[in-house]
């Protein structure tokens, strides 16, 4: 997969720009800077090593030899760059260090690009990008982000790997999380939910140039100990840390790990999280062995997922998360279980209808995001139907815009054609799923002359064609 490649690539080019910088700073203070990488494993030595300022032709290694140094070879006693990259994530190691996410990436990657002579060519062409200032760091992001999307687009990983950046931007604008608060998705992918919400609270309006004034211990903590995550695909692991490190979260806490497989009866108050946001898998068919790990026993992975989240959140925290139009209204003893103990133990404030077509090419389920906070039970809940001129398709898709009303009126709760309130004690069997009041068919009242006059021009339709018919069949007698 040349996603996974170029992601290699990209992503030791930047690390090797990162340490220039870190080097340079030291140098600045006066201080030695302890270099992550070996010399030998640096890019300046064997990507792209340089001589006047241009590429050292005779030194940069090729074909077979660039290959041999890539990919190590039992026959050797030289260790390959993967190998030594692999070595980082050692018992010895602090998890929380930029050396051991390292090795945690490379032990799921491979080289696959066969030809040296080839990878040669694209290192060449990487070596030319540079991420040394946050704008170039920021270029990178949207480049890497374009190969994730391309990735969850190719009809291969069921849209694993992506979700929509302005579903992601609307959910987090509604959940606010703020500096101090630890934030958590039980499904990573991409880690894209997670970099949004560093966006959020680390720049003002998204913007990278203006920054929001934060302490030291606070971008610490920020950088560090906020962000948490499961996932459970190895190349979406390895996708979503990298995407992680690239924007400057340098120490994610994202575990390779089945969310599911955790029995959420053991959750204390110090595993939970201030704020969840997620799009989990859904569709999906759980063993019962999984099954065994949740209080309501169901098949279904969002019904699982749900309760998760429901027992991974603090007090007072909250929660948005996309779910399967289903959820809302299935009635079924699983599902009526589930959603009682959501209304009766959570705040369940806002639900979001949101249009067919949202998650193309790679699935078309009709899909709703439900936020709720953990502040009491539900009394009533406000819906909002995200209703577009036309149709979304793969080209077309949701963009900002199609959020603003619901953004701009959600939180004081206003009536519009697309919104409405509904009180908890109006639900019937729990099925709380978004029906539009305000789109009920209008009736057309036609007048008792008129509808007579309708129905003897149909009558004189009807008979012209019955005349027609009869003349047919009397001719064809005649014939024959």
């Amino acid at each position: 997969m040349y996603t996974e490649q170029i992601s290699w690539i990209l992503f030791l080019k930047y690390l090797n720009d990162y340490e220039e910088a870190k080097h340079d700073e030291a140098l600045l203070d006066g201080k030695e800077y302890i270099y992550i990488l070996d010399e030998k494993y640096r890019w300046s030595n064997w990507a792209c090593p340089q001589k006047d300022g241009k590429l050292d032709k005779i030194n940069a290694k090729s074909g077979d030899d660039l290959l041999l140094f890539v990919n190590g070879s039992r026959h050797s006693d030289e260790v390959g760059l993967f190998d030594y990259l692999r070595g980082f994530k050692s018992i010895n190691e602090d998890f929380k260090s930029v050396r051991y996410k390292i090795g945690a990436i490379f032990e799921f990657l491979d080289n696959r690009i066969a030809n040296g002579h080839t990878l040669r060519e694209v290192l060449d062409l990487i070596d030319e990008m540079s991420f040394h200032s946050q704008a170039d760091l920021f270029q990178l992001s949207l480049i890497y982000e374009k190969l994730l999307k391309d990735m969850g687009s190719d009809g291969g990983n069921s849209g694993e790997f992506y979700t929509p950046r302005p579903l992601i931007k609307t959910i987090t604008a509604v959940v606010n999380p703020q500096i101090g608060e630890t934030i958590y998705d039980p499904a990573a992918g991409s880690c894209g939910f997670l970099i949004e919400a560093y966006n959020h609270i680390r720049y003002i309006n998204d913007d990278i140039t203006k920054p929001c004034d934060l302490s030291t211990d606070q971008l610490k903590f920020l950088r560090e100990d906020t962000f948490f995550g499961n996932e459970k695909t190895p190349l979406s692991y390895v996708m979503g840390v990298m995407n992680m490190i690239l924007h400057g979260i340098e120490a994610p806490n994202i575990a390779k790990s089945n969310t599911l497989t955790r029995d959420i009866r053991s959750f204390e108050e110090k595993d939970r999280y201030n704020c969840i946001l997620a799009n989990p898998p859904f569709g999906g068919k759980e063993k019962e062995q999984i099954q065994q790990n949740f209080p309501i026993q169901a098949n279904a992975t969002e019904l699982l997922f749900l309760q998760h989240m429901m027992k991974s959140l603090k007090i007072n925290g909250r929660c948005g998360v996309v779910i399967p139009e289903g959820v809302l209204f299935q009635t079924n003893n699983a599902f009526q279980s589930v959603k009682k103990d959501l209304l009766e133990r959570f705040n369940v404030h806002t639900i979001v209808s949101l249009p067919s077509g949202v998650f193309l090419p790679y699935s078309g389920v009709k899909t709703n995001v439900i936020f709720f906070d953990r502040n009491g039970s539900t009394s009533e809940i406000y819906y909002y139907e995200v209703n577009l001129p036309s149709k979304l398709t793969k080209n077309k898709p949701i963009q900002n815009e199609h959020f603003a009303e619901f953004l701009a009126c959600w939180q004081e709760r206003k009536l519009t054609d697309n919104s409405w309130l509904v009180n908890v004690n109006d639900i019937k069997d729990y099925d709380i799923s978004a029906k539009n009041p305000n789109k009920a068919e209008a009736v057309a009242h036609i007048s008792p002359l008129d509808l007579v006059a309708t129905i003897k021009q149909n009558n004189a339709q009807i008979d012209e064609l019955m005349t027609e018919i009869e003349a047919i069949l009397q001719g064809k007698a005649i014939n024959e």
